[in-house]
């Protein structure tokens, strides 16, 4: 690739059973960014994905954005063959996903670090063969009582998340955009505030 490109994968199960899932924050972000640049997904060709290639407004940053369709746990899957076809080092990919270990409606960006039990981000760490890639991180609180977080997180926000959680998809676009055209460490000053 000649100029610069990153791929933002939105981490999520496909299918309308999972659509409003706790799990799928990471698709949810990735529309509402393919709606901000009048792009549309399409299931690829060279992985198990739905794609949207577009740029940040006029002349801006190329970005792919991606839906892995091989379900949560086996994200990377999707992922490492769309960086490989796309020139795109690891680097240059930022996962978006939910995160139990962060109250809800909160976000935080980092670089690498572990995957704190989250499948999505074990998968995608093999398939790249490092953990040196941008995380966008959705709150989502630990599951109440003695509610397994398994079941937890395959479950749809609560009445009472459901009511700015339009709002928080928006902010977490907005810190996938900071990461992109910004920088990490930017993002992180940005976003990375309590509520």
């Amino acid at each position: 690739m000649t100029d610069s490109s990153t791929i933002v994968a939105g981490l999520g199960n496909p299918g309308p059973k999972y659509a409003a899932n706790r799990h799928n924050v990471g698709f949810m972000v990735a529309d509402v960014l393919a709606r901000r640049v009048g792009g549309r997904f399409a299931v690829s060709r060279k992985a198990r994905a739905e794609v949207c290639e577009a740029r940040l407004g006029v002349g801006g940053p190329r970005v792919i954005l991606v839906k892995p369709l091989t379900f949560m746990n086996l994200s990377g899957e999707s992922v490492g063959p769309l960086a490989q076809y796309f020139g795109i080092a690891p680097e240059s990919v930022i996962a978006v996903h939910d995160e139990l270990d962060i109250p809800y409606g909160q976000l935080r960006v980092k670089r690498g670090g572990g995957e704190g039990g989250h499948n999505g981000l074990r998968s995608l760490t093999k398939v790249l063969g490092t953990k040196d890639y941008a995380r966008v991180r959705f709150g989502i609180g630990r599951p109440p009582g003695r509610q397994d977080a398994a079941d937890y997180v395959l479950r749809d926000f609560a009445k009472t998340e459901r009511a700015d959680l339009d709002l928080n998809i928006e902010l977490a676009a907005d810190a996938v955009e900071a990461v992109i055209e910004k920088g990490v460490e930017a993002a992180q000053n940005i976003f990375n505030v309590s509520k």
